[in-house]
């Protein structure tokens, strides 16, 4: 995309920011924060697959058409949506409530139309009828429906659009002839994680149904199944287990037996497969979901 020498990178400093207080977001929801955590995620979690990126970018066309001026990513974690959306758009701002999280993402060169902030997605520090899309890549589940929604309405233009996205649970892994033990094994890591599961993750298992029927406009649409296959290491497949934040509970509650989880899991699958390296490559793949709504003129 060509930049027009007038405009230079969004510097959210230039808007005039609310005031908030860090208890307005409740700790126990907290899950990305530490420096560890941060890491894993930028380098085991998936950019936004194409198929998804260009029906978000073919349903702005759609409902508001060009110029794109702000994309704003909220919870964008470690910038993994954030960056694809720069060839698209003039500006592009990238917010997390997790320092860690932003610093990973600023630490990533060569986006001089992105910025980063840490944030939350109810209290945004923009101008009133600004910002042409809002997107949330797996997070949008953490979000207070109600003060988000508002918030949404506040800052997206006329026309602006919602693109909320993610991926269910249901995921199934395939290696020659030993699909159902791979399977089985995953499932496996699931159920023993399942206790340390924040209710807050039903929402993104349920593809955000709750929070699809709560956006008040009338234009608005929700697609649970978005089949995308990809190759995957065993070793991203254990680092992706790892950027769970069910994961990270365990971990917390119980070191020992959240290492020994990864250690067994991880010996299993090469026994299942025949082979002797984590580089080994399955086929992973995931549902995705996304729900998308067009702000009324």
């Amino acid at each position: 995309m060509t930049h027009s020498p007038l405009l230079r990178p969004l510097d959210v400093q230039t808007f005039p920011l609310k005031i908030r207080s860090e208890v307005t977001v409740k700790m126990t929801d907290r899950m990305f924060e530490e420096k560890q955590h941060a890491s894993l995620y930028q380098k085991y979690r998936f950019d936004p697959p194409d198929e998804l990126k260009e029906l978000i970018l073919q349903y702005l066309d759609k409902k508001k058409g060009k110029p794109h001026q702000l994309a704003v990513d909220l919870g964008c974690g470690t910038g993994q949506t954030s960056r694809p959306l720069t060839a698209y758009f003039e500006q592009v701002v990238g917010i997390d409530v997790s320092k860690s999280q932003v610093e990973q993402a600023r630490a990533v060169p060569g986006f001089p139309n992105l910025s980063y902030r840490v944030g939350t997605a109810e209290e945004l520090p923009f101008p009133d009828g600004s910002v042409d899309l809002l997107t949330a890549a797996s997070a949008a589940h953490w979000f207070d429906a109600e003060r988000f929604i508002k918030e949404a309405t506040r800052v997206l233009k006329p026309r602006g659009c919602l693109a909320l996205f993610g991926y269910g649970d249901n995921v199934k892994i395939h290696y020659e002839s030993c699909g159902d033990q791979l399977n089985n094994i995953y499932e496996e890591v699931k159920q023993i994680l399942l206790p340390y599961t924040s209710s807050k993750v039903t929402g993104a298992n349920s593809k955000l149904k709750d929070l699809f029927e709560a956006i008040p406009y009338p234009d608005k649409e929700r697609i649970e199944i978005i089949p995308i296959k990809q190759q995957l290491s065993i070793k991203n497949v254990i680092g992706f287990i790892q950027t769970f934040s069910m994961y990270q509970a365990y971990l917390r509650a119980d070191p020992s037996a959240a290492s020994t989880l990864l250690e067994r899991t991880t010996s299993r699958i090469l026994e299942e497969m025949k082979v002797s390296s984590t580089e080994a490559k399955v086929n992973f793949i995931m549902e995705y979901f996304c729900v998308l709504a067009c702000k009324p003129e």
